[in-house]
């Protein structure tokens, strides 16, 4: 394996870019929940990809990061350290460029602290067949090129993305350090526990099923995650709201909406274990637990400078 590659490559854009699908696109699994809506990941996620045959060999830790933003506080600010970790800790570094982007001042500052970085890295223009925004991809591939940078360009066609999907990977891979032996299993396509797994689809479904604010101001934890339980796994699961009036909206007139909810999210669960579950939920109104940092470091949302920012 002399000519084995392995390594991080983060994924680097503003919220809403396309980071999630791409990422599941190019590990070719479930791994990162996606929504329309913007700032939908929250921590970084991990979609491995390997790949043991052809002229390029390696594996490929991308790195999922929640959308480059400014934050003092609470939970925006872990967001803003989690984007920025990746940047500072991934071997290789992929600006994630959407063309529905409104101001060009945002990619400017991306791809500035991708560059600062002084780490390999290449561009990825989502969105490109999105209509009256051709003259957007043409705006971006003039500012990638002033860089020097290689780029691609990805369609919502199935037929694109998959003409372009080795390409990408084949590339990532050449710019990543020479190892001995890959980093994890080949067979493993991400480092998330099925606990975290299936909070996210959780959390997703709460983003299709909740309106307004309300999903942003939610988190799912794990209160049981029985695989051996005597007629099917036992998954009991909390969503947490920062409001009491949020909770009648998630439940929904005679439960309907938790309904809609569990019953989505119970089928993505069965199909990441591979089996049939019994999925319990429930809400619970934990007033602003995301400024409360017991809660926060509970569901993976923290590190010391938010204890530092929230003082």
């Amino acid at each position: 394996m002399s000519n084995f590659r392995a390594g991080f490559v983060g994924l680097i854009g503003e919220p809403n870019a396309g980071k999630s699908t791409l990422m599941n696109f190019l590990v070719q699994e479930k791994v990162s929940i996606v929504t329309p809506k913007p700032q939908t990941t929250r921590r970084r996620i991990h979609g491995i990809h390997t790949q043991q045959e052809g002229l390029v060999q390696g594996q490929i830790i991308f790195v999922d990061s929640p959308g480059l933003i400014h934050a003092k506080e609470g939970l925006n600010a872990f967001l803003e350290y989690e984007a920025l970790e990746v940047i500072r800790e991934s071997d290789v570094l992929v600006a994630v460029l959407s063309v529905d982007t409104e101001k060009k001042e945002t990619l400017e500052e991306i791809l500035n602290l991708i560059v600062k970085s002084k780490k390999p890295w290449f561009a990825v223009i989502t969105k490109a067949d999105l209509r009256d925004k051709a003259h957007r991809v043409l705006i971006l591939k003039e500012m990638l090129n002033n860089l020097g940078a290689k780029h691609f360009t990805l369609s919502m066609k199935e037929t694109e993305y998959q003409e372009a999907r080795q390409d990408i990977l084949d590339h990532a891979i050449s710019l990543l350090p020479v190892t001995e032996r890959p980093l994890y299993e080949d067979d493993i396509f991400t480092t998330e526990t099925l606990r975290q797994l299936a909070c996210e689809i959780v959390r997703e479904k709460c983003f299709e099923f909740c309106h307004q604010e309300i999903p942003y101001n939610m988190a799912v934890r794990s209160i049981l995650f029985d695989e051996h339980s005597k007629k099917v796994p036992h998954v009991s699961l909390e969503i947490l709201v920062a409001k009491e009036n949020h909770k009648g909206m998630v439940i929904g007139k005679g439960g309907e909406n938790l309904k809609k909810i569990g019953s989505e999210a119970r089928k993505g669960i069965e199909k990441i274990m591979g089996e049939k579950i019994f999925l319990d939920i429930k809400v619970t109104c934990r007033e602003n637990w995301y400024k409360n940092l017991h809660i926060m470091k509970e569901l993976g949302y923290f590190h010391e400078k938010n204890r530092t920012k929230n003082k």
